[in-house]
């Protein structure tokens, strides 16, 4: 004798199709959006200008700037007992940040081609300003003799640096971004 199970209520199987229509609405969901990530979506950054040769000029200017900054290392172990030493680092602070402010006026005398370029480098010079008014005033807080760690203003929860980076970075100037020597 064989025996059938009775069948599903029909509200149950109903449900069924329902949660398997909804699992399968959500799986080609997922789909449809990596393979438009993937293949279709913009890979260009937000941050990158049109004008590549603005950007070679920007990292030709950064880099040399570097190697004064670099040159300007002193690379003895600050003695915290004794302020002068602490101060003298606030000196040498400013005599970086100066190079540093340098670099970013050459970089910003001639403004990039494009609308795009034209709109952020202004951005970017601004927020670069902020860092270099931050670095003042470590190196005033240095000639205190007190020596303490760099802090830096934060843009949206995240470090000014970082931003300055990321723009440099996704312009293919590196050198242009803000020196870690604090």
């Amino acid at each position: 004798m064989i025996t059938t199970e009775p069948a599903a209520p029909a509200p149950a199987r109903g449900r069924r199709v329902l949660w398997r229509i909804l699992l399968l609405a959500v799986v080609l969901g997922f789909a449809a959006f990596w393979v438009y990530a993937l293949f279709f979506a913009s890979k260009e950054s937000i941050n990158k200008i049109g004008d590549r040769p603005w950007a070679q000029r920007a990292e030709a200017i950064c880099t040399e700037a570097e190697l004064r900054r670099e040159a300007l290392a002193d690379l003895r172990r600050v003695d915290e007992a004794e302020p002068g030493m602490v101060a003298e680092r606030g000196d040498l602070v400013d005599r970086a940040t100066d190079v540093i402010e340098v670099m970013l006026d050459d970089v910003v005398a001639v403004a990039p081609s494009d609308d795009k370029g034209r709109a952020l480098v202004p951005l970017w010079e601004q927020d670069y300003r902020t860092y270099l008014t931050d670095r003042r005033e470590f190196a005033d807080v240095l000639r205190t003799g007190s020596n303490v760690a760099f802090t830096e203003t934060a843009v949206d929860g995240i470090p000014i640096s970082d931003k300055l980076e990321r723009f440099a970075g996704d312009n293919e100037m590196p050198a242009c971004a803000p020196p870690i020597d604090l």
